[in-house]
């Protein structure tokens, strides 16, 4: 069996607010995405959650996404690429401080939420992501979906890149997510998405929601810290793949980055 990355997305509470449990899910995870402010996160969680992060030598990446608070940056926005690029260089600089008063650093890039679907098949605005990278540092791998337009971009700017899958969310036909909106997007039965998770990773295919095989060839699986029961969710995806022989290890590593 082979070795994956599974991450998840932290430091999203914001003030007195709080999501998720982020020191339980840095026991789990071996990469966490973590907000930069614009979609969710505040500077004193994210120092904690960076911090949190070192000590357990979870690797760090930056989770950019649109300057959306009150949507949770899960609401498209027709930005001029130009804003995209200057918001994204905005966030990755950002956390890179915050990293760097914690002992550690940003070691990837992640986009969020609706930006993250927009920039599969978005030219324009993943073509903003890329340059933002480039400019900050080349070297910073993106991850996304597997056949995402941002991916590709990434590839032709010499920018390393790494497939993502999903353990907890519904698939199209065509190997898209399902929109949220829709029922069924988001799966919650933590043994049936840790059964998901081990076929993912062993045969590197996942039901469709429409019961269609669809072919996901990923080096890091995502689990949602948001989710209710995100921890349990988690810890099930780890245990299955760990039983089946599977070893959990950052993709920064195995890439040697």
């Amino acid at each position: 069996m082979r070795t994956v990355d599974l991450n998840a997305d932290l430091g999203e509470s914001f003030g007195r607010w709080t999501l998720g449990d982020d020191e339980a899910m840095l026991d789990v995870v071996t990469s966490a995405n973590v907000a930069c402010g614009f979609h969710a996160g505040d500077p004193r969680g994210l120092l904690r959650v960076c911090e949190q992060a070192a000590e357990r030598g979870v690797v760090v990446g930056a989770q950019v996404g649109y300057r959306d608070l009150a949507g949770f940056g899960r609401r498209f926005i027709d930005l001029d690429p130009a804003d995209l690029l200057a918001d994204v260089v905005y966030q990755i600089g950002a956390l890179q401080g915050v990293c760097a008063a914690a002992g550690t650093s940003v070691r990837y890039v992640k986009p969020h939420g609706a930006l993250y679907n927009a920039v599969v098949s978005h030219e324009a605005q993943a073509r903003a992501v890329v340059e933002a990278v480039r400019r900050v540092d080349p070297s910073l791998p993106l991850l996304g979906l597997p056949g995402s337009v941002l991916l590709t971009l990434a590839e032709a700017a010499g920018i390393p890149t790494v497939a993502e899958a999903f353990a907890d969310r519904a698939y199209t036909a065509v190997g898209t997510l399902v929109p949220r909106s829709e029922a069924g997007a988001v799966l919650h039965d933590p043994e049936t998405v840790a059964a998901r998770a081990v076929r993912l990773v062993a045969t590197g295919r996942v039901d469709a929601a429409d019961g269609t095989a669809v072919h996901v060839d990923a080096a890091s699986l995502c689990v949602h810290g948001d989710s209710p029961g995100a921890v349990s969710m988690a810890t099930a995806v780890r245990a299955g793949l760990e039983a089946a022989g599977v070893t959990l290890a950052p993709f920064v590593a195995l890439a040697g980055q």
